[in-house]
C-alpha cells in the first residue's frame, strides 16, 4: 500500500508539473525542499554532522546556510528531472550548455571505451539524459529502487534518450562488454559502499568506504575515466563539465587501485567544496568509526586482475 501511494503521489506531482510553465518549476521545487527542510530534522540533523566534518572552520550559522540550500537544490532536482523528462529532445538541447565535451570525444577516440563518473551532486540525472542527445548513449550503473513501480519510472525516464542501465548486481561482465565495443558507462562514486569492493579513501580528510569498481575496471581495460558535472543556470538551464581524464598511476601496484579511487574522489571533492549547496549532505557518508588516514579498508579492493 505504501509503495502504491507513493507510486500515485509521484504521477500526480508529474502531472501538475508537466503542466506547469518551465519557468516556476525550479521556484516551486525551492518551496519543495525548504519544507523538507523544516520538518525532517533527522535529514537535516545529519546535513549538519556532516558539514562540520566536512568544513570544520564554518560557523553553525554558515553550515545552516548550506544545508537550507542544499535542501532547496535537492527539491529542485526532483522537479526539474519530472519537468525534464515530459520535455521533446530538441527543447532538452535548448536548456544546456556544454564545456570540455571536446574531453569527452578525445577519450571515446581512444578505442577502449570511456568511464565517466560523477557523484550526488547538482543535476546528475539531467546530465545522462542530455549525454545521450550530445555524444552517445551510455550505459548508466544504478542500484534498484525498492518501490517497484518507482523503479520502473525512474528506468522509463533513464533509457527515454537511448541510455541503459545496468544494475549492480551481476554488472560486471555487462561493464565489460560495453568497454569491448568502444562505448562507455557512467557511475556515482560517492556513496557508503557496503560491498565487497569497498575500499577507503579520504573524502574531506576523512576516510570514506568507496567502491573501487571504476579504478579495478581502468586498470584492466585502459578506458580513460572522466569525471563529468551538471551544474545550474540561471532561467533554469544547465551546464554540463567534462574534466580531463583522470590520470592512472604509474604502475599496477597493490596500492594501484586505492590510487586511482583517491584521485577520482579528490575530482569530486573539489567540486564539492566550489559548490557545497549542491552536493547530497543528508547522506550518511561517513559511517564507520573514524580510521587513521591510509587505514586500509574493511574489505580488500578489486584487483585489475580480477576484473574478468
Amino acid at each position: 500500500m505504501r509503495h502504491q501511494l507513493e507510486l500515485a503521489a509521484v504521477y500526480l506531482v508529474r502531472g501538475v508539473i508537466r503542466a506547469m510553465p518551465r519557468s516556476v518549476v525550479r521556484p516551486c521545487g525551492r518551496l519543495l525542499g525548504l519544507a523538507f527542510y523544516l520538518f525532517d530534522g533527522v535529514h537535516r540533523g545529519v546535513a549538519d554532522t556532516n558539514l562540520a566534518m566536512a568544513f570544520p572552520q564554518r560557523t553553525p550559522t554558515e553550515r545552516q546556510a548550506i544545508t537550507r540550500e542544499m535542501f532547496g537544490h535537492f527539491g529542485c532536482v526532483l522537479l526539474e528531472l519530472l519537468k525534464f523528462s515530459t520535455l521533446a529532445q530538441d527543447d532538452m538541447r535548448s536548456l544546456v550548455e556544454f564545456e570540455g565535451d571536446d574531453l569527452a570525444r578525445a577519450a571515446y577516440a581512444r578505442g577502449k571505451g570511456v568511464l565517466f563518473f560523477t557523484g550526488h551532486f547538482g543535476y546528475w540525472e539531467i546530465n545522462a539524459l542530455v549525454h545521450a542527445l550530445r555524444l552517445e548513449p551510455f550505459a548508466v550503473l544504478a542500484r534498484p529502487l525498492d518501490n517497484p513501480g518507482l523503479h520502473q519510472l525512474l528506468e522509463q525516464v533513464r533509457t527515454s534518450t537511448g541510455n541503459t542501465v545496468i544494475y549492480r548486481q551481476g554488472a560486471i561482465r555487462r561493464v565489460l562488454r560495453v568497454l569491448q565495443s568502444g562505448h562507455a558507462v557512467a557511475m556515482l562514486i560517492d556513496q557508503h559502499m557496503h560491498s565487497p569492493d569497498a575500499i577507503y579513501v579520504n573524502f574531506f580528510e576523512r576516510p570514506a568506504a568507496t567502491t573501487s569498481m571504476l579504478a579495478a575496471l581502468a586498470l584492466r581495460t585502459g578506458a580513460p575515466v572522466v569525471p563529468v558535472f551538471a551544474l545550474p543556470l540561471p532561467g533554469g538551464r544547465y551546464r554540463m563539465i567534462y574534466e580531463h581524464a583522470v590520470d592512472p598511476p604509474d604502475a599496477d601496484t597493490p596500492d594501484a587501485v586505492r590510487e586511482f579511487t583517491q584521485r577520482c574522489t579528490d575530482v569530486l571533492e573539489m567540486y564539492v567544496r566550489r559548490h557545497p549547496s549542491l552536493w547530497l549532505w543528508m547522506h550518511r557518508r561517513w559511517r564507520d568509526a573514524p580510521l587513521p588516514a591510509g587505514t586500509p579498508g574493511m574489505f580488500p579492493p578489486a584487483r585489475a586482475e580480477e576484473i574478468e
